[in-house]
């Protein structure tokens, strides 16, 4: 079925309404619908709408993670602090501890926070963003429920642990890298599986050690079941370079819990020992380098900028006709994207229509008309 796109306004609205009406104060209800829909306005699909109820209102209603965030600052220096989530919405925690990092970074040059006892927290890349914006380098990862297996093994014992790093320039975009550890993650599986597109091959091994192909929907309840997960960046073995995805992806790991004493690994699967759902008590970091404390936001931004200028203006390979920068791509579907709206596929239309019936907001969409 074609995708029908639902305007900005309507969908930013009814997005807040629903996350208030599931209890998130309508303050926090605003960050979380901005870190989604800023997802859509960079082409992540798989991290905006079509996380919205699965990933937040179904866990909401499940009683595994909190409407109402107690951001705990339980530990705090002038340069550092560490945060208790206390299962509340991962964007207000995550936009929390970065505009708490900045603040530091502003005074003293470089401000971390870290944080435990969180929950998704959305697109990694808004948060660098919130530092970009302020002329300051930016950097986050999040640990997430195991689904990634290490070099030389087959059963997912860390997240896709994206690290995600931010820098100002002076292009109309900021550099910015955002990916997960692994070749792929989950939110993309789940995308693939509402579309109907098959995996790629290479990106999950399974039980016995060979790839995983075909329908998505079944080779997500294999990772689901523990008889699959996903490859690390460069895949299966050492030959391309596997154990440097493996190895990055334990550094976000190990940043998202050893300096918060966080949990991790199996205790982030959002289950107990009986299979019944519990919170994910996820971990994250969050850092701000602030360039003024350095030779200044102006020079950073030109130099940044002179950087990815020679190296997108380096000899190209036959038949292609444009390098690009991190953050690019994003920047560009922002643009074709931002006087229309967002497009919406067949089943999240239902998921909407269902969360306006439950809640009784009134709401027409498009793909009604």
């Amino acid at each position: 079925m074609p995708k029908v796109i639902l305007d900005w306004k309507t969908a930013n609205d009814f997005i807040t309404d629903a996350f208030v009406g599931v209890g998130v104060p309508r303050e926090d209800a605003a960050i979380c619908t901005d870190v989604l829909l800023e997802a859509d306005r960079r082409g992540i699909e798989s991290h905006g709408c079509n996380r919205f109820k699965p990933i937040y209102i179904d866990r909401i209603n499940d009683g595994i993670q909190n409407p109402v965030t107690n951001f705990e600052i339980i530990k705090d220096t002038p340069c550092t602090a560490v945060v208790d989530g206390h299962d509340g919405m991962g964007q207000v925690i995550g936009y929390k501890a970065m505009k708490l990092a900045i603040e530091k970074a502003k005074k003293y040059g470089m401000g971390m926070v870290v944080v435990r006892n969180s929950c998704h927290y959305g697109i990694a890349g808004y948060y660098p963003t919130m530092a970009c914006k302020e002329g300051c380098i930016g950097i986050t990862g999040t640990n997430a429920r195991p689904s990634v297996a290490p070099t030389f093994g087959v059963e997912g014992m860390f997240g896709t642990n994206p690290l995600t790093i931010g820098i100002p320039t002076d292009e109309p975009f900021d550099f910015l890298i955002d990916c997960a550890t692994s070749i792929t993650q989950n939110g993309k599986i789940e995308y693939y599986a509402r579309i109907g597109e098959d995996v790629h091959p290479g990106t999950i091994v399974d039980i016995d050690g060979k790839p995983v192909e075909g329908d998505a929907g079944v080779a997500l309840k294999k990772i689901r079941n523990g008889t699959a997960a996903l490859t690390t960046l460069g895949g299966i073995g050492e030959a391309l370079g596997g154990y440097k995805g493996y190895g990055y992806a334990m550094v976000v790991e190990l940043l998202s819990a050893v300096l918060q004493d966080g949990a991790y690994g199996k205790a982030l699967d959002g289950k107990d020992a009986d299979g019944n759902k519990v919170p994910y008590h996820l971990g994250h970091f969050f850092i701000a380098i602030d360039t003024n404390h350095f030779l200044g936001e102006d020079l950073c931004r030109k130099k940044a900028g002179d950087i990815i200028r020679s190296v997108r203006a380096s000899k190209k390979a036959p038949g292609e006709e444009h390098i690009y920068s991190a953050g690019e791509k994003e920047y560009n579907v922002w643009m074709q994207r931002k006087d229309s709206g967002v497009p919406i596929n067949e089943s999240v239309q239902k998921e909407m229509n269902k969360v306006r019936d439950d809640q009784k907001l009134n709401y027409v969409f498009p793909w009604e008309k």
